[in-house]
């Protein structure tokens, strides 16, 4: 959908249309549910209710349309990440057919199950830094932690990581 159109989403859906609602909750469940499903794991569609619940309660205060991704990115990596916590047991793997490895479904199962035995944490800063790009300062503000949290946790991540893939 076009950014144009997005903005006109999210101008109808704060005016209460509730046609705008859905269609804009549409557009947003593979991005909310990519995220959830990386953080969250299992209990992805647990975070994905929440996450979402969050966005509808926070849009009408959402003052520029064109910050709607950002804003929906931190609000669903911090119920992701909240919901990963309320269940610290392990859990089945989830899919990650949106992963980098997707080309090679050996390889795929084999990260996903790696990033299975990392905690919320470690997950939600590999995700936010090597699947969506962000620098450490974004992730940082988005998950409300000091940048020097970040890289640790970073670095214990990707330390866990390698040494279960080895």
């Amino acid at each position: 959908m076009a950014d144009e159109d997005t903005h006109r989403l999210v101008a109808a859906a704060q005016r209460g249309d509730a046609f705008a609602l859905d269609a804009l909750i549409t557009e947003l469940t593979p991005y909310v549910g990519r995220i959830c499903a990386s953080v969250a794991l299992e209990h992805a569609p647990d975070a994905m209710q929440e996450a979402f619940i969050a966005i509808l309660r926070g849009l009408p205060a959402l003052r520029t349309p064109e910050a709607l991704y950002g804003w929906v990115r931190v609000v669903t990596v911090r119920e992701a990440v909240r919901t990963a916590r309320q269940h610290r047991r392990e859990v089945a793997v989830p899919d990650l057919a949106d992963a980098p490895a997707a080309g090679d479904a050996t390889l795929s199962g084999d990260v996903a199950d790696v990033l299975r035995r990392l905690g919320p944490e470690q997950r939600a800063v590999l995700v936010l830094r090597h699947v969506e790009g962000l620098d450490e300062q974004e992730v940082a503000r988005l998950l409300r932690v000091p940048v020097g949290t970040v890289r640790s946790r970073l670095f214990r991540a990707r330390a866990a990581f390698r040494r279960a893939w080895g």
